[in-house]
């Protein structure tokens, strides 16, 4: 039996498949913004969960989407709009965030900026990943569901 044939069987009969791996990253401005708002990494886990089982509030174009994330004790209704970059694989940059009675939306000049800082980070290669990581531009989101 071949090598991939093994592969396929195994896959098969343990169910195990190979996913892409997924890396989540906040920029400085919307850590920042967020600091007050008691809005944690696992906070930005779940929505990154959510919308990678199509849950998302809204696609404003340009791989640019809007998430309610919901804050501890307030639900969804009562916390953070979110406003994520992605292309629904791999990669999703956490850009802005704003509490629903702060603001109701972003205005179109907000959101070409925003898709502007969206296919710049998109496109970043693993060397200008690690050059940003290092200036401390984005910060990456920690994943602790395997120290539960």
């Amino acid at each position: 039996m071949s090598t991939l044939a093994r592969v396929a069987l195994d896959k098969r009969i343990t169910g195990w498949y190979i996913f892409p791996m997924r890396q989540v990253f906040k920029t400085r401005s919307f850590a920042r913004s967020m600091k007050k708002s008691e809005l944690s990494d696992a906070d930005l886990w779940s929505a990154v969960e959510e919308m990678d089982q199509g849950l998302i509030d809204a696609d404003l174009g340009g791989d640019i989407f809007k998430k309610r994330v919901a804050l501890p004790g307030r639900g969804k209704r009562g916390g953070v709009r979110t406003i994520v970059a992605t292309k629904m694989a791999g990669r999703w940059f956490f850009l802005y965030g704003f509490k629903k009675n702060e603001r109701s939306n972003i205005d179109k000049d907000e959101l070409k900026a925003l898709q502007e800082v969206a296919k710049d980070l998109l496109g970043f290669d693993d060397r200008q990943l690690d050059i940003a990581l290092a200036a401390g531009e984005i910060l990456e989101v920690s994943d602790d569901s395997d120290k539960a």
